[in-house]
């Protein structure tokens, strides 16, 4: 790739010797302007390698044209030459504090000239191959971390969906959940980055569930008073699995996982924490995991329909619920709807679903106030 070297000299004389000059061996391109207005406009636009700009021009003289073109973004280590017959002191350091890099003299058969001329050639040339591997560096480093973070990503899905199956049929109660839970984020105003995070780490919810006999978690009826402390016990086995985790994703998990059953009035478990005490995410998760475990057939009970479950928040926001957390979610309805009915159903990083047979589920079941607290 040629050097690409911008000249900006108000003398059209000057400006064609040094075009020959510096293209004579082949491994340069020259853009000349007369005008340094016009030189910085397309400075802007495109990107140079080397610099020569005559100190006394009519607009702007080299030292402020210098000053200038250092703040355009990418040109702060581009070498610039100055131009100039005057080589006074005062001349020299206020070009080297605007960011001159050398000095050429005026006089065109000048072997200074020459030899100055072939260095900067090969220090632009040196310039341009650094930051192009810079960039090439940068590059890789972004997509190798975009990479580490979609595994993370799916890492973290297929753990939830592992803990679904168990007690879900298609194990997309994790999907729809983490959709939930990010409308209500966004609505919320959060930002972005957390509303990102909490849509990848709500479907963690359920982990503990790994640690619940078949036989409480299936059953097919009401549970005992000692059947529920057992069910109860999923939200503190679920911060012990993901806690300590040095992945901020799953450290957000094992707050959702600890509290998404605590209520706002504070008569939920395992702590009995209430209103702000609970973490944002685990009030976001609390909504759109109730919501979807109301309107969805479980082992123990038939889907309620989607109005009552509406309802069902209502009544109890400022209770169970966060009530901002509750609006928010009621205020994208029409979404709610869409993801309920099976819409929005892009597969959360590639993961399909369902990916094991269906379980057949009995007709009878609880109420829906046990639904909602287990």
């Amino acid at each position: 790739m040629l050097t690409q070297a911008l000249l900006v000299d108000d003398s059209r004389s000057v400006l064609n010797f040094l075009k020959r000059h510096i293209e004579a061996e082949g491994l340069v391109e020259a853009t000349t302007f007369l005008d340094p207005v016009e030189a910085l406009a397309c400075a802007r636009e495109r990107v140079f390698d080397l610099v020569l700009v005559d100190y006394e021009m009519p607009h702007m003289d080299g030292i402020s044209f210098i000053r200038t073109f250092r703040r355009l973004p990418g040109c702060a280590d581009i070498p610039i030459a100055m131009i100039t017959s005057r080589q006074t002191d005062d001349v020299k350091m206020e070009a080297l504090q605007a960011g001159a890099t050398d000095f050429l003299p005026k006089q065109p058969q000048s072997v200074e000239m020459t030899v100055r001329l072939r260095n900067l050639i090969q220090f632009g040339a040196a310039v341009r191959k650094l930051s192009d591997r810079a960039a090439h560096l940068a590059s890789e480093v972004a997509a190798a971390t975009r990479k580490l973070g979609e595994r993370e990503e799916e890492i973290i899905l297929r753990l939830a969906l592992a803990v679904e199956y168990r007690d879900n049929d298609t194990g997309e109660h994790a999907l729809r959940v983490a959709r939930y839970s990010r409308i209500i984020a966004e609505q919320l105003g959060l930002p972005a980055r957390l509303c990102r995070d909490i849509y990848l780490a709500a479907p963690l919810h359920d982990v503990g569930k790994v640690a619940i006999p078949d036989n409480i978690l299936l059953k097919p009826g009401k549970l005992t008073d000692q059947e529920m402390a057992v069910i109860r016990t999923h939200a503190t086995i679920g911060k012990k699995i993901l806690a300590d985790s040095s992945c901020e994703l799953i450290q957000l998990g094992a707050q959702i996982a600890a509290g998404h059953h605590e209520r706002w009035d504070g008569a939920g478990y395992p702590s009995g924490l209430k209103a702000d005490e609970i973490p944002m995410a685990a009030r976001v998760v609390a909504v759109a995991d109730v919501f979807d475990a109301l309107t969805t057939r479980r082992p123990y009970k038939e889907p309620m329909p989607i109005e009552v479950a509406r309802n069902y928040l209502v009544e109890n926001k400022g209770r169970q619920f966060d009530p901002a957390c509750v609006e928010a979610f009621l205020s994208r309805w029409d979404e709610v709807l869409d993801i309920a009915a099976g819409g929005q159903a892009t597969p959360f990083h590639k993961v399909e679903a369902p990916l094991t047979p269906t379980m057949e589920c009995p007709v009878e079941g609880p109420s829906p106030e046990f639904a909602a607290t287990t």
